[in-house]
């Protein structure tokens, strides 16, 4: 899997545990909804480390807990 898909699907991870829509976090992390629909039209864009802060921050979770999944195990990730 890439890299880029392993966020977009955490992301989406992160929305479904708190029942909140993209558009809420949008909301929440101050951060532009064209931003994440990017990865949506894009599937290999890369969010910025910036933007994953700001998701992290609006989520009240920490760089490392958004990283501790299944998803970014490094024998299962593929370059962009």
């Amino acid at each position: 899997m890439y890299l880029s898909k392993a966020v977009k699907e955490r992301i989406y991870e992160l929305c479904d545990e708190r029942n909140i829509t993209i558009n809420k976090l949008c909301m929440i992390c101050g951060i532009t909804q064209s931003t994440l629909a990017n990865i949506n039209a894009r599937p290999n864009t890369n969010l910025t480390i910036l933007t994953i802060m700001r998701i992290c921050r609006g989520l009240e979770i920490s760089i490392q807990e958004f990283f501790n999944s299944p998803l970014f195990e490094i024998d299962t990730l593929d370059d962009d």
